[in-house]
Order: C-alpha cells, then structure tokens, then sequence
C-alpha cells in the first residue's frame, strides 16, 4: 500500500478559453457559467485535451458543478470513464456495478439510481436513523449506520472494493422545490488540519473498509448481491472487504488526504478498538464540524456534479417531506487504482504555498518555541 507514484499531472487550461468558471469556495467547489455541456467535450476534435483539463480540475478542486445539462446516461458514463483513463486508470478498471445494483435496471447495471422513494423503502427496514445529521458525511458514498437507509440517501459505499472509485458525476433530474442539497467536503484539507506528529503516525496506518449493510439488505429481501465482476476483476466475491490505507496519496494530484469512512471503515488495523474508534471519531469531528473546507451545492433540473471519490466526503441533506416531493437521479462511478500512501507526496497547502490554519501555526510555532528553549 506504500509505493512512490509518477508525477503530477498539470492542467492545460483548455477548458479557460472556451467556458468561464469560477471558485465556489476558497477551498473546493468550482462551477461552470451556463453553456458548457459535456456531450460538447466528448465530441470535440481536442476532446482528449479538454478531459485531461477538465479531471484535474476536479482532481484539484475536489468537485465540479456543470448546470442544465442535457446529456444521456451513456454520455454520463463515457464521460467520467475518459477522465479516469486519460490520468492513468489501470486498463482493467472499467464503470463500476455496485453490489446491489439490479442488473435489469432501467440504465444497465452501471447506473447507480438516486432515489428518495428507495430511500423510504429501506427506511422502513432501518428505522428513522439519527437527528444528527452531520453523521451522514461520507466517501464514496458512505453514511453512518443509523443514517444509511433514511429517505434521500446518496448511499451507497465502494471502499469495501479493493479498487475504488475515482471519478463519480451526478445528474439530478427530479428535485424538490426547496432542499435535497448535496455538501463535499475536501479530504485533502482534512489532513492538513492534523498535526505533524499525528498525521506521521496515521501515514503508517491500515484500515479494514466492509460493506456488511448490503449483505444484510440481501438477507431481508431487499437486494440481490452481485458477486463480480463489478468493473474490476479484483473487485468479486461476496465478502465485501477491503484493506486500505488510512492516508492515501491522490495519484493525479500528489496530494495527501484522509481516507476513511464513517460506516464502512470498521478498524484501523495497527491499533485496538478502543484506540481505532477514538481516531475515527477524531476525523470524523474533522470533517463534520469544520464549515470551512465544505462546499454546499443547491441543485437545479438537470445539474451534474463530477468529484474526485479519492479525496472528498459528500452528504444529502434531507430536509424535505420525502412522502411529498421526490428527488431522483442517477450517479456514474469511474473506477480508479488500487488506494496507496506515497511518502514523498505532499499536502494541499504545502503543494501550493498556503499557509497553515492559524490553529496550527499557533501550534507549530509553539512546538519551535519549546524545541529552542529546550
């Protein structure tokens, strides 16, 4: 899980002169001005060059927000598939088919349906789940137990394949009049919040990620499990378990960010329970409670979201009457490499010459003060 990766990839601003953008926060999220439609980039004569543009980016700024687009779910397909090919993908990392994805679904068993109506299905199995909502937070489409199944869920988690996602687009074609908004959360910026010394310790750290809730769906009636291949060859079998690393290096970027999870990683491995739940909930607490490294999106009609599943968190927010309005829409998953730590990539701020926190150069400079007076 420990290897050193190529370089960087750089972006080559092709995207600029055609279509205006802008940052949506200073830390994650940018948007696309109106008039930017993706079947436009698959089919222009530079569409290699404007994909390679446009998955840096998003690989750089976590997630990207393109409005009103009238594409297809094949074009939504082709189009996170050539991000994750044109930087470096193995050839054997195809579209995912999760789990419990049926294979007669109305879009082929590639398409991961988002959908509210599902989400009171399984709510009446799970229960209501819990008032916090910020415990839905998640990678890769992962929320916390109580909160998995409830209404309007982005729910559904691959960190238990040994080959994870890469690229994910979302297309919402039903929405509510007011709510259903999607927040990301950038994991690089998580791990720049961590001291030296602890994030020292964590780089050396393994996790176990499994997907037990979907063998459970099974058992009640509610799903079929596919046992592979589900878009790598690596990624069979029924047990739903993978081992990753608790720190991964983001092989587009050579930025350092936190990859776990707050349901399906079950044990940092290096530790024991006790001292494997304190962690998790520490960064959890991380990526819950700081608004800064968050973007929060309001979905139109039609909207697609693209993020880099390596390094983000994302959460529904279900603050409508689900029985009422339905929020519908179906989600493209790229798969990417096996998750690695590369101890000679950097964090995000390092990388681009930002300062730390002011929380943690507070820290730092304390630590030097003490170090000299020593």
């Amino acid at each position: 899980m420990t290897k050193t990766a190529s370089q960087p990839l750089q972006r080559n601003y092709s995207l600029d002169a055609l279509y205006k953008s802008a940052k949506v926060e200073p830390h994650i999220g940018t948007e696309f001005e109106r008039g930017i439609q993706i079947r436009d980039i698959l089919r222009a004569p530079n569409s290699d060059e404007l994909l390679l543009d446009f998955a840096v980016l998003v690989s750089e700024r976590v997630v990207v927000f393109l409005r009103d687009q009238d594409s297809t779910f094949d074009e939504q397909t082709e189009f996170v598939d050539r991000l994750g090919k044109l930087t470096g993908k193995p050839a054997s990392s195809g579209l995912h088919s999760h789990p419990t994805t049926e294979l007669t679904s109305e879009l082929g068993e590639k398409a991961l349906v988002i959908s509210s109506d599902k989400g009171k299905k399984y709510a009446g199995v799970y229960g209501a789940g819990s008032e916090l909502a910020s415990r839905g937070w998640h990678s890769e489409y992962v929320r916390a137990p109580s909160a998995l199944f409830c209404a309007n869920a982005d729910t559904r988690s691959i960190t238990f394949e040994p080959v994870p996602s890469d690229y994910a687009a979302l297309k919402i074609r039903e929405l509510p009049p007011q709510g259903g908004d999607t927040l990301w959360s950038n994991a690089y910026e998580v791990y720049d919040r961590l001291s030296p010394a602890f994030a020292a310790f964590l780089e050396g750290l393994t996790a176990t990620h499994e997907g037990t809730g979907f063998l459970q769906l099974e058992k009640l009636g509610f799903a079929t499990i596919n046992d592979g291949a589900r878009g790598s060859p690596e990624n069979v079998g029924r047990t739903l378990r993978a081992v990753h690393p608790v720190i991964r290096t983001n092989p587009v970027t050579g930025w350092k960010g936190v990859f776990v999870n707050g349901v399906f990683t079950k044990r940092i491995n290096e530790l024991s329970k006790d001292e494997s739940d304190t962690v998790l909930a520490y960064l959890s607490s991380l990526v819950a409670q700081n608004h800064d490294l968050q973007v929060r999106f309001r979905w139109g009609k039609n909207d697609i979201a693209v993020w880099d599943n390596r390094s983000s968190f994302h959460t529904a927010t279900t603050d409508y009457d689900a029985d009422e309005f339905l929020r519908l829409g179906e989600r493209a998953t790229s798969l990417g490499e096996r998750p690695y730590f590369d101890p000679v990539s950097s964090s995000r701020r390092q990388a681009l010459g930002i300062p730390l926190t002011p929380a943690r150069r507070a820290h730092i400079q304390s630590l030097e003060k003490a170090k000299a007076s020593a």
